[in-house]
């Protein structure tokens, strides 16, 4: 795994540890709420991730970006599958989503070294 791989999942654990840890219920069912929109329903796990990603990248929102292509990776989309959300992405948020795809594909090529 790389090394900005593992230093994002390390500290995403890091801290949701530590949220979790303060017993908040609103957040418990946030967090909850999260897990399960994203399980197997209607639609299965990998067309949620790969919306959650467009969703994120239109949000313009790094972390979540990041956590999405990582959960893309796993589902097993390809780059050209990954590449094709990009564009949906930048067509729907438009210019001010290139930075974000940049970093998107940056940590994409890092996924691909696991």
């Amino acid at each position: 795994m790389s090394n900005q791989v593992k230093e994002f999942n390390d500290y995403r654990a890091k801290m949701n540890d530590v949220i979790l840890s303060k017993d908040n219920l609103v957040i418990k069912r946030l967090f909850n709420l999260d897990t399960q929109t994203y399980s197997e329903g209607a639609l299965n796990v990998k067309t949620k991730e790969m919306l959650g990603l467009v969703a994120s990248m239109v949000l313009r929102c790094d972390d979540c970006i990041k956590y999405h292509l990582e959960k893309c990776f796993e589902t097993g989309c390809t780059t050209e599958e990954v590449y094709e959300i990009f564009a949906v992405a930048n067509i729907v948020g438009g210019t001010i989503v290139i930075p974000h795809t940049r970093r998107g594909a940056e940590f994409w090529e890092e996924l691909q070294k696991k």
